[in-house]
């Protein structure tokens, strides 16, 4: 029979019957295709020729093998007659692993481990829930995420879980445990009832080009020292992203959640471009309120999908021009003109740090309200109506008294006794004049010296220095004007800072806004880290060396302990530890107010940075057993 007539045959075969009859009719079926290919083959080895039937014998020994694979029972017939054991092995592993097992049901009130009471579900799907849950034994807010532990993806989750809980980065909202229980697994999670996801934020408005700035940088730092320790995040959305009320923001689901949903990398070189490309993308909707492709997302509108991938500049108008541009090397392939592309966390931190200063947005003039002074008192109103009665009512005119005749002059002492008296007297007088004038001078210079350098910060309201003196006046008569403040940034020397994009709420004006410290827990000298053991709080600077004569704060919180430092004059930056303050304008002290003052130096400070230290913060209204504190207003005198 040729090779064609056999495919022919083969085509027009009826479907293989069940049994054991179809297993062999399938088998021999098959191995005639092979002979006839084998037969094939050999001719064509013998002349070197390619032929059609070569053709046709191939194409009829995939026809069978089709026909074969096309019925179930007929497949198994041959894997358990045939197959080896390991091969049978993998099939069950796979047949296992194929079914999805649901995610566990659980309700409000439950109780995770006899210790996490689930209170609001925020995320459910087929294969996991997430829950706002509270932590019974510790009395705080937790996350929880809920998996069946039979689930393909358990493992997974738990070993993500427990490598992120070994960063130990503040940049990160930390994982506290991942615990197999029974058949759930449970990963336990920071809560931060203030922080405010970034999705949130980019629903009303885009960022100022100032909070993009920090954002990105931030995001990127972070990014950067997880890749640096092995971990990546794979799902980097605007969810995942939370500014806290310090300003800081923080990442949320490093590794887990994209260990929740399934997604993997090729390798690290394909996490490093997921998570900067991710990166970037936040950085393009936080610039233009509108998602870099054109399917949208998040809340966002996409681009039209005839305009591709492109910079933000090209999408609104006005954007900074060097975050458009990290925006074009990290989204656009090619980036486009000299720019070239940015693939990796470490290369954008790079990136980052060459851009040219993005200013913070201008403060507001600071204005302090008011107070009446003393000298007011006697224009009251109802001192003025006494007053008015007092000229209005008609007087009755008195008789005029006779004039007195002068006292008799008491005669002087006669001879030597007289005029011994008269020393005495004339002694005494000297003496008393002599005495009452050194207590005078020593009253002058002890009211000096408390005004000096050394000065102990007021207890007293209304403004009043601790020397005495009324503000906006020197002890020697000169007037004091307002000294513009250049800028302002946070003071923070051993750990990133607490809320530095807050900062310039220290001198924008407004009372009502200030720059407030996390909460901590258990002390009130920052929660006696070691990483806030030299405090923190705000660095303005004057733009030049300035004579300053004296300081006023403003608090949001009572109880607060601090004292004001400066930079010698000579120095050319912002000083980076506290050693570098080495000018004293006030001593540390607690407030009981929430008004400082620190009273008109008698000797002006020349300098151009000054230093609110905070050394202990005030109980925390909102959380007892915290400690927060902050800084509203400064207003420098000279």
């Amino acid at each position: 029979m040729s090779v064609e007539a056999l495919a022919a045959e083969l085509t027009s075969e009826p479907d293989v019957p069940d049994d054991a009859s179809a297993t062999a009719e399938a088998t021999e079926t098959a191995d005639a295709a092979g002979a006839v290919q084998a037969d094939a083959t050999a001719e064509l080895t013998e002349t070197g020729e390619v032929t059609e039937s070569a053709e046709a014998a191939e194409a009829a020994q995939v026809t069978a093998a089709a026909e074969v694979a096309e019925e179930p029972a007929t497949v198994a017939a041959v894997t358990s007659a045939d197959a080896p054991a390991e091969d049978a092995k993998a099939a069950d592993a796979a047949a296992a692993e194929e079914p999805s097992v649901a995610a566990p049901v659980r309700h409000s009130g439950d109780r995770i481990a006899r210790r996490y009471r689930l209170e609001e579900c925020t995320t459910s799907n087929e294969v996991f829930s997430s829950w706002r849950a509270v932590d019974e034994k510790l009395r705080r807010a937790v996350g929880i995420h809920l998996i069946a532990a039979a689930h393909p993806r358990a493992k997974r989750v738990l070993a993500a879980a427990r490598q992120a809980a070994l960063l130990g980065d503040p940049r990160f909202v930390q994982v506290l445990d991942a615990v197999v229980d029974g058949d759930i697994v449970y990963v336990v999670r920071e809560w931060l009832p203030d922080a405010t996801g970034l999705d949130t934020l980019l629903l009303a408005e885009p960022l100022e080009p100032y909070e993009a700035y920090q954002l990105v940088r931030q995001l990127a730092d972070a990014m950067n020292a997880a890749h640096r320790r092995g971990l990546a995040h794979l799902r980097l959305t605007p969810a995942s992203v939370l500014r806290t009320d310090s300003g800081q923001h923080r990442i949320d689901g490093l590794a887990v959640n994209a260990a929740l949903r399934g997604i993997e990398s090729d390798d690290k070189t394909d996490a490093a471009l997921q998570d900067t490309r991710a990166i970037g993308a936040l950085l393009f909707a936080s610039l233009t309120h509108r998602w870099p492709y054109p399917e949208g997302g998040h809340g966002l509108r996409g681009l039209p999908r005839d305009l591709g991938t492109v910079p933000a500049e090209r999408v609104k108008a006005g954007v900074h021009r060097g975050l458009s541009d990290l925006t074009a090397r990290t989204l656009c392939t090619p980036p486009g003109g000299k720019l070239t592309p940015i693939t990796t966390p470490e290369e954008l931190a790079k990136a980052i740090a060459e851009l040219p200063k993005v200013r913070q947005p201008e403060p507001e003039p600071l204005v302090l309200p008011s107070y009446p002074s003393n000298r007011d008192a006697g224009r009251r109103p109802g001192a003025a109506a006494s007053s008015a009665a007092t000229t209005v009512t008609p007087s009755v005119p008195r008789p005029p008294r006779p004039p007195q005749a002068p006292p008799a002059p008491q005669p002087a002492l006669p001879g030597r006794s007289g005029k011994a008296l008269k020393w005495a007297v004339s002694l005494v007088v000297l003496g008393a004049i002599a005495l009452g004038s050194w207590g005078t001078a020593e009253a002058l210079m002890s009211r000096n010296n408390a005004g000096s350098t050394d000065t102990q910060l007021s207890q007293g309201q209304g403004g009043q220095s601790g020397g005495g003196h009324q503000s906006g006046q020197g002890n020697t008569g000169r007037s004091l004007k307002q000294l513009s403040l250049s800028s302002d940034s946070e003071f923070s020397p051993l750990d990133v800072p607490i809320a530095g994009a807050k900062a310039p709420m220290a001198i924008d004006g407004k009372s009502d806004t200030a720059w407030i410290t996390s909460s901590y827990n258990g002390y009130p000298n920052f929660g006696n880290l070691p990483t806030r053991k030299d405090g923190s709080g705000i660095v303005v600077d004057l733009g030049s060396v300035q004579s300053v004569s004296e300081v006023k704060v403003l608090l949001p919180f009572a109880g607060q302990a601090q004292e004001i430092l400066a930079a010698p004059a000579g120095a050319t930056s912002e000083p980076l530890d506290l050693s570098g303050f080495t000018q004293r304008i006030s001593n540390d002290g607690l407030l009981a107010g929430t008004s400082l003052d620190s009273g008109v130096l008698a000797k002006p400070v020349q300098t151009r940075y000054v230093l609110i230290h905070v050394t202990s913060l005030p109980a925390d209204a909102s959380q007892p057993g915290n400690y927060r504190g902050g800084i509203s207003e400064i207003q420098v005198l000279g």
